[in-house]
């Protein structure tokens, strides 16, 4: 027999550990740098077509965007009249934002408590959508004036439906079991409302919100460009830079109009963030 002799193991020398590079955002690289290239190859096309598709003398036609920064931005004239009047319809949009997700919800919670009020007022809710904004806006000036508040009714008129309608699907769409369990618990109508249909309904009512967000800024637009009369918004000022050519001023207020849209969809898309972690929590 063959003794065999136990030698101890030798251990490899251990490779120095690099330092890992981190990503400095919470979110996944993809979401920023994706939006970013997009950015960066859409402005890159913006600049090759001002300068090498149109003319220098048709050049206000399509300004190419270090024009649009210079004559737009860097201006302080120009900056402080399109940031007043931004300001002025941001205002008008996020009151008639407001009181219609305060009505589009207390709207939606009505007809889901009963389906005759379903069957009453979802119809009219439909019409709402429906009537064209340009027709009635004349109107509005004629009953209303034409200053704050009429603005604010066209941003609730062209803002409800997306909250009504995503609300409505969300206190429609909790599941039968957890209505029988609160039922065998002998729940009365307003607590099965508060801790069960509310709660699931979040986010879908949120997304109402973010479809309603942009609308408001384009009601308060619209409302401003056919009023022309009360305090300018960013309506008024797109009419007059029309008039004047001022291609610059124009496209500078309405990417900053796109601008606070953006805006409002991120602050409602981080809200439904926190709603979908709270709803993992529970």
């Amino acid at each position: 027999m063959t003794a065999v002799l136990d030698t101890p193991d030798t251990e490899a020398p251990q490779a120095k550990s690099r330092p890992k590079v981190r990503w400095p955002f919470k979110t996944a690289p993809v979401r920023v740098l994706a939006p970013v290239a997009v950015f960066a190859l859409v402005i890159a096309a913006w600049a090759a077509s001002s300068h090498l598709l149109v003319p220098e003398a048709s050049r206000f036609l399509l300004p190419s965007p270090e024009a649009v920064v210079a004559e737009g931005l860097l201006d302080p004239l120009a900056r402080t009249e399109i940031l007043t009047a931004l300001w002025n319809t941001v205002q008008v949009a996020l009151c008639g934002l407001a009181i219609a997700i305060v009505l589009g919800v207390l709207f939606a919670v009505i007809m889901s408590q009963a389906r005759w009020a379903e069957f009453s007022l979802y119809p009219y809710a439909v019409v709402l959508q429906t009537i064209p904004i340009l027709a009635v806006v004349p109107l509005f000036g004629f009953w209303f004036g034409y200053e704050f508040g009429s603005r604010v009714i066209v941003c609730v008129m062209v803002s409800l439906f997306p909250v009504v309608t995503n609300t409505l699907f969300g206190l429609k769409s909790v599941a039968a079991a957890e209505h029988d369990l609160f039922t065998l618990h002998g729940a009365t109508r307003l607590q099965r409302l508060w801790k069960l249909q509310l709660p699931a309904a979040l986010p879908a009512m949120i997304s109402g919100f973010k479809i309603s967000g942009g609308q408001a800024i384009i009601g308060s637009i619209v409302a401003d460009f056919f009023f022309r009369q009360g305090v300018p918004g960013v309506g008024r000022m797109i009419d007059v830079y029309r008039q004047r050519l001022a291609t610059e001023e124009l496209l500078t207020a309405l990417l900053l109009s796109s601008l606070v849209g953006l805006c409002l969809f991120w602050a409602f898309d981080l809200l439904a963030g926190r709603v979908d972690r709270l709803h993992g929590k529970r």
